[in-house]
């Protein structure tokens, strides 16, 4: 995996204003990885997917994340600020591996969610339909008492235990945040999601940077490629030259 340059990050960011979220992070991924396939891209975990997302995201901008959020007990504006190392995982799950687990008179076969899983979903309603749509694609088989089940007729409490063991196997696919509010004294746990979280920075750099192009471009004729292929301290210097 490597740097994406200003031309591959704005070529991203265009193919991907009609993409989904998860769409969005498979462009990114196979961008920035061209020895892989994106059918190998499309086979890791969410948490694998979001490891290099990370790591991505630190090589382009920075390992350090800042951010904001509201406390839900008081509303106040809480500021995040945490490195890049401080919420990767140290292991990688096997995406290959089906998981079996026993509960009771129960036993599930499942494997892990893939990138492709969420790529491929339709856009559900709510999160409800999201979660049951991904579920369905991820449990392989169900038994109970020795006689096959459909998994639809799974209890609640067996379908959530199945979820935490998908969670404690792909610990990097659902990550918490320890937050606490400074005037409430509120704490509480937040999920962050560095998919939303890159593409958020993504979409405010791109208007950024095709607003310096434009200054640049009126200025002095220069064409697209002739500004992104200048380092961003000397494009900085001809934007001074020109709002003096």
């Amino acid at each position: 995996m490597q740097a994406l340059s200003a031309t591959e990050i704005l070529t991203v960011w265009e193919r991907g204003a009609g993409q989904t979220l998860p769409q969005r992070a498979l462009g990114l991924l196979t961008a920035a990885s061209p020895d892989t396939t994106p059918d190998a891209l499309a086979r890791l975990s969410i948490g694998q997917r979001d490891a290099r997302l990370l790591t991505l995201r630190a090589w382009m901008f920075s390992p350090r994340l800042a951010g904001l959020t509201n406390c839900p007990q008081c509303g106040e504006v809480v500021d995040l600020a945490f490195d890049t190392g401080e919420i990767l995982t140290p292991r990688e799950p096997d995406t290959m591996e089906e998981f079996s687990i026993t509960i009771e008179d129960y036993v599930v076969r499942f494997r892990l969610p893939a990138s492709s899983d969420l790529a491929d979903l339709a856009e559900p309603a709510d999160r409800a339909t999201a979660r049951d749509q991904l579920l369905d694609r991820c449990f392989l088989a169900a038994q109970h008492n020795g006689g096959e089940i459909s998994v639809t007729e799974l209890p609640t409490h067996i379908v959530v235990a199945v979820v935490d063991h998908m969670a404690q196997a792909d610990p990097q696919g659902d990550v918490q945040l320890a937050l606490s509010c400074p005037s409430c004294k509120h704490g509480w746990q937040a999920t962050f999601d560095i998919v939303s979280f890159f593409w958020r920075e993504i979409n405010a750099w791109a208007y950024r940077i095709l607003r310096e192009v434009h200054t640049l471009a009126a200025a002095y004729g220069w064409s697209e490629a002739d500004v992104l292929g200048m380092s961003a301290w000397r494009r900085q210097v001809y934007l001074e030259m020109v709002n003096t």
